[in-house]
């Protein structure tokens, strides 16, 4: 069932039409000239201001007649259809869903907690009303489904002691890829309810308490880790590029156990924590 418009006409002359029977039909009766025909007055000007409805900006009315669905109204304003449809009024506006903080284990079986965001809209106002019981409750619901859905497949961070490519997405470091593929997901599920995604966004993320403090120092030992590693290529290369220019230069002849202690020294220098304690050496490496 997809979304049809129903063209229906300006009520302020109805209203006034409708006004205008309705006590006009009362006049009829208290002054007994034709009660009968007061009364039929009357309740033609009721059904004529039944069939009246006020539609605010953003907003739509689904109609139905005797089960059949005749369409939406869109149109602002006030408007009038027939008086015998059933009709339920239907929010476009915008509206947001701050998801619940969800306790799940990511691809690598870690617990974390995750949370979502999602901006949506009716899009279609005929599936939402007929295509799911609530539209509402669907898209918290589905919501929630696909953001454990998201946390299942992919790993909270990269682990360098894992058999995870360094370069995959993650939760932490791949947000931008990630809320792509959130939205992506709840608009194909969404879908079938009209519902349309403005938004989809990661709002909250973080290790499961009780394995939070041991994940911080794991991070913080791949952190200096990866500062050691750092720190030796480029000691390496301040080495090596120091014997070449003593070399190339001419400034000093070095053989290759001066050269091993000249590196052993060089090296000690730039990749200790402490500043280097300066030693005079009077003597020769050689007995």
């Amino acid at each position: 069932m997809t979304e049809k418009e129903l063209r229906s006409i300006s009520g302020y002359l109805l209203f006034a039409i409708g006004l205008l029977m309705l006590f006009g039909g009362f006049g009829y009766v208290v002054q007994m000239e034709s009660p009968v025909t007061g009364v039929l007055i009357s309740i033609t000007g009721f059904i004529v201001l039944i069939g009246l409805t006020v539609i605010n900006p953003n907003e739509a009315v689904v109609t139905t007649f005797f089960g059949d669905y005749m369409g939406t109204m869109k149109q602002g304003g006030l408007r009038w259809v027939n008086p015998l449809f059933r009709r339920r009024k239907i929010s476009l506006r915008a509206r947001n869903l701050n998801g619940q903080k969800l306790k799940v284990n990511d691809k690598l079986g870690n617990p974390i907690e995750i949370a979502a965001v999602v901006v949506w809209r009716v899009g279609d106002s005929a599936k939402a009303s007929f295509e799911v019981d609530d539209y509402v409750k669907y898209v918290e619901i589905q919501s929630e489904a696909a953001v454990r859905h998201l946390a299942g497949i992919y790993a909270y961070d990269t682990m360098e002691d894992e058999d995870l490519n360094i370069h995959e997405v993650t939760l932490r470091d791949g947000s931008g890829k990630i809320n792509e593929m959130l939205e992506a997901e709840l608009t194909e599920r969404l879908s079938r309810a009209g519902i349309d995604v403005l938004e989809a966004r990661i709002s909250h993320l973080a290790y499961a308490p009780e394995i939070a403090g041991a994940m911080l120092q794991r991070q913080q030992a791949s952190a200096v880790v990866a500062a050691r590693r750092q720190i030796v290529n480029g000691a390496v290369g301040m080495v090596d590029m120091a014997l070449a220019m003593l070399s190339e230069k001419g400034i000093v002849h070095l053989d290759e156990e001066r050269k091993a202690a000249m590196v052993s020294n060089l090296l000690v220098v730039l990749c200790g924590e402490r500043g280097a304690t300066p030693i005079l050496n009077a003597g020769t490496l050689y007995p």
